[in-house]
Order: structure tokens, then C-alpha cells, then sequence
């Protein structure tokens, strides 16, 4: 009787430790996430003043937005090497339209086609990538190659190369402006992913997404319209790279071909990875990819601002993704 008493009060702290552990491993970019705030708490100066807070929530939002977009992608099976081409793309025929004569003489109708047209372009692109995809079945990576490539040198020769410079504080409202406070491209890119976040979760079109992630040739055996589904899922992310588009021009007053989502495919995927999508497929956590993209602002802005190059914070990137995936995949072998 008493060395079964023993031998069970052992067992108690073994398995309060498995459950932490277990809580850990299934949540830890929260984790990582409190880790860094704790850091910059003790280390970094300045950091918890509210304009500390602005500036991280204005850098983080067009990754969070596009991560969002990625992370819907890398769900259905896929990859979009696109999206900062697509980023410069609305980025250039924004101004271009409302600078236009017919906006001079119509200057609310000017400034709604720009941002509705801008979009609309990027997300028909993202439509084109999708199409080459699921009807004739190349390979992601290359299919969103083209318009990598492509894209940016398009919005290049809208503007024979140079900084388109503008002065619209209607425009410039969606990346400078600020409601109770709150920048409103953050307020943009939660209500962005609490939208698709529920859209993933409860529509029709959330669990179609999964499924052909999962095993595309088993969900069109079960009647899931998969080329469709592709279809529309590469088009929402070419939307979410134009709208992120808008706001990079909007912050800069300025639309500049060259430089407008530079690299920004390669933060989209790690913020997607370190917000725990499967790179296999079949998992979309939405809200876990705004998570992965502040953690990835918050490490490189920590790295900055105790006087790290800025190299140093792109290795520093590399590795967490590196860190990202071993752990995916250690969860996935057990």
C-alpha cells in the first residue's frame, strides 16, 4: 500500500511536467513571443513607451497581411513568390490613377478607383498564378516565379523606373492616419485576419481549403472542386499583397517600383512557418501567422535597436525558421 502511494506521488510531478511541456511545444510562438517582450522589457531602451508600440505596429502590419495571405497558400499546398511583386504592382497604379486629370476633377471617385482598381489588379495576377497552377499543373514555385519577376518590372515601366512622389492625406490616411489612437493599418490587418480566420473556420470554402492541403486527390474524389479552390485561394492572396501594396506606398508618400515589398515573400513564409502553418499542407492557422509575423518584427527590431547590424537580424531570421521547421518536424514524427 505505501509503495503504491510513493510510486503515485512521483507520478504527479511527471505529469504536471509532460502537460508543461506539452503546453510549450503546442504553443510556442506564444511562448516566444512573451520571451521577446520579456527581453526588450529588460534590455532594449525606450521600449515601453507608446511610440515604441506605433512604430512596431506600422512595420508589422503589410507583413502580418501578407503572412496571412501566404499562410492560405502554403494550406492548399502551394507557394507565392509573387506577392511583393504584386506589392509594388498596387503600389504603382494607385497614384497613378488618382494623380490622374480625371481624378483632379473627380477627386473621391479618383481615389476610390485607384485603391479599388490597384487591388483588383493584384488580385487577378494572383487569379493568373493560380490558374497556371491548378489547370495546367505547374509547379508553384515556377508558376509564381513568373509574375516575380515579371510583376515588379511591369510596375518599373508604368513609371519609366522612377519615384512617383505624391501629397494626398486621403490616400496617405491608411498608412499614416490613426483612429482612437490605433494605427489604422493595424486595425486593417486584425480585422483582415479575424475575418479570415472565421472564414477558415466555419465556411464551406475553409474546409475545401484543408482538405485539398491535406490530400488533394482524395478530396476531389470526395467532390471538393480542388482547381477551383486553388483558384480562388492564390486571387485572396494576390488581394491581401495589393492591399499591403497600398499601405507601403501610403507610409512613404511615395511609390517606388524598385523597392516596394522587397523581400517581402521571404518574410511572409517565415511568419507563416513560425505561426505554425505545415508546410505539407492541411493547416491554416490564420491568427498564428499575425503572431509569427510580430514575432519575427519584434527580433529584428530588438537586434537593431541594441546596435546589431542589420545583417545580423537577417541570419537571426534564417535560423528561427530553421528552428520553425525542425520542431514541425519532431511534432510530425511523433
Amino acid at each position: 500500500m505505501n509503495t503504491s502511494i510513493f510510486e503515485e506521488q512521483r507520478k504527479v510531478p511527471r505529469t504536471l511536467s509532460a502537460r508543461a511541456l506539452s503546453q510549450v511545444k503546442n504553443n510556442g510562438a506564444l511562448w516566444a513571443f512573451f520571451l521577446l517582450l520579456l527581453i526588450n522589457i529588460l534590455i532594449t531602451p525606450n521600449f515601453l513607451q507608446i511610440q515604441t508600440l506605433y512604430v512596431n505596429l506600422t512595420q508589422v502590419a503589410t507583413v502580418a497581411i501578407v503572412a496571412i495571405g501566404m499562410t492560405l497558400v502554403i494550406a492548399s499546398g502551394g507557394i507565392d513568390l509573387s506577392v511583393g511583386a504584386l506589392m509594388a504592382l498596387a503600389g504603382t497604379i494607385a497614384p497613378m490613377i488618382f494623380l490622374s486629370d480625371f481624378a483632379a476633377s473627380s477627386p473621391a471617385l479618383g481615389l476610390f478607383l485607384a485603391i479599388v482598381v490597384a487591388i483588383a489588379v493584384a488580385g487577378l495576377a494572383g487569379l493568373f498564378n493560380g490558374y497556371l497552377i491548378s489547370v495546367y499543373k505547374i509547379q508553384p514555385i515556377i508558376a509564381t516565379l513568373i509574375l516575380f519577376i515579371s510583376g515588379r518590372g511591369i510596375a518599373q515601366v508604368l513609371t519609366n523606373g522612377e519615384l512617383q512622389t505624391f501629397d494626398n492625406p486621403s490616400f496617405e490616411f491608411i498608412g499614416t492616419g490613426r483612429i482612437f489612437g490605433v494605427p489604422v493599418q493595424a486595425i486593417i490587418a486584425i480585422v483582415l485576419a479575424l475575418s479570415i480566420a472565421w472564414v477558415i473556420k466555419r465556411s464551406i470554402y475553409g474546409r475545401f481549403l484543408l482538405a485539398v492541403g491535406g490530400n488533394e486527390k482524395a478530396a476531389e474524389l470526395a467532390g471538393v472542386p480542388a482547381k477551383k479552390i486553388k483558384m480562388i485561394t492564390y486571387m485572396v492572396c494576390g488581394l491581401l499583397a495589393g492591399i499591403a501594396g497600398l499601405i507601403s506606398t501610403a507610409i512613404n508618400s511615395a511609390s517606388d517600383a524598385n523597392q516596394t515589398g522587397q523581400l517581402m515573400e521571404l518574410d511572409a513564409i517565415s511568419a507563416a512557418i513560425v505561426g505554425g502553418v505545415l508546410l505539407t499542407g492541411g493547416k491554416a492557422p490564420i491568427l498564428g501567422a499575425v503572431l509569427g509575423a510580430a514575432i519575427i518584427q519584434l527580433v529584428g527590431y530588438t537586434l537593431l535597436a541594441n546596435g546589431v547590424h542589420d545583417a545580423v537580424a537577417m541570419v537571426a531570421k534564417a535560423v528561427i525558421i530553421i528552428v520553425a521547421v525542425y520542431l514541425q518536424q519532431v511534432k510530425g514524427a511523433k
